[in-house]
């Protein structure tokens, strides 16, 4: 069992926990992920790690109340326990040798964008960091982002806070003014990411993509997370489980990414629903 130490609310969708699983921080790194159930007859779910505290021997995730384990997951409170906490998985972000870097993080992506910004800071890189939301009431992290960063560009679709714009609106003008970058890391909605690749794309700076977003069991068993690169002009398959979280965003097939992660989306929705109605909540 592992111990919930802390519980923060970041949004009306989007909860902070802090778990107690030293041999899981002992060995964490930006990138990688963990895989948890929240309790002896859940389902086993992966989320990134957000951040972690090796002296404290904790893990810190941010996950949105999407399903129905996010949503029994966001029941429980501090001093309560999960069940399972497994990790770290997957490969991490690589950071070595980057000197100047561009982080563009969209909504819940932002928890997975952070702990490589934090990390490529305390190494001495200078970055930059773009970080988008659809409004002012769904911002997460500014501080954290501000404090890790030399620039920091924080957008909203409608206007209500920061710049209005989509995250490619500042990566395009900096572009446009010679500015440039050992690489660009993105992480996000599927369609902000691919949008983020194509801009990047006609400076020829190296684009790296974090595709956790369609993982759904963690351990390649489930084939959701199967994708198809474009690699030297041959098509292969790998799996952003085992293979990634990370990849070469210039390789991958979004659109074919995108129309598989829709698969589950009535099942999860009815799952949630369930949910819901079993702790009296309205469904939204």
């Amino acid at each position: 069992m592992y111990k919930i130490l802390k519980k923060q609310v970041l949004n009306p969708t989007v909860t902070l926990m802090e778990i107690e699983a030293p041999f899981v921080a002992k060995k964490a790194q930006p990138g990688q992920f963990i895989i948890l159930r929240v309790d002896d007859e859940g389902e086993r779910i992966p989320l990134t790690v957000a951040g972690y505290d090796r002296e404290k021997g904790s893990v810190t995730i941010i996950f949105q109340i999407v399903g129905a384990t996010t949503a029994l997951l966001n029941q429980k409170n501090e001093g309560e326990y999960i069940q399972d906490f497994v990790g770290p998985l997957g490969k991490e972000t690589k950071t070595d040798g980057l000197k100047k870097v561009c982080i563009v993080g969209g909504g819940v992506g932002c928890a997975i964008a952070l702990p490589i910004a934090q990390k490529l800071h305390s190494l001495g890189c200078d970055v930059t960091s773009i970080i988008g939301f659809r409004s002012k009431d769904l911002l997460i992290l500014e501080n954290e982002f501000k404090n890790a960063s030399s620039k920091l560009y924080v957008m909203t679709d409608d206007g209500s806070y920061g710049m209005q714009g989509n995250v490619c609106k500042p990566l395009e003008e900096m572009f446009a003014n010679g500015e440039t970058f050992d690489e660009v890391i993105t992480i996000g909605p599927l369609i902000m990411m691919k949008f983020v690749v194509e801009a990047v794309r006609p400076t020829g700076i190296p684009c790296t993509v974090s595709m956790n977003p369609i993982m759904i069991d963690g351990t390649g068993m489930c084939g959701g997370c199967r994708l198809t690169l474009n690699r030297d002009g041959k098509k292969v398959t790998e799996f952003a489980c085992v293979d990634g979280p990370d990849f070469n965003g210039y390789e991958i097939d979004f659109d074919e990414a995108m129309s598989r992660s829709l698969m589950y989306r009535d099942f999860e929705r009815h799952a949630y629903e369930k949910t819901c109605n079993l702790f009296g909540k309205e469904v939204k």
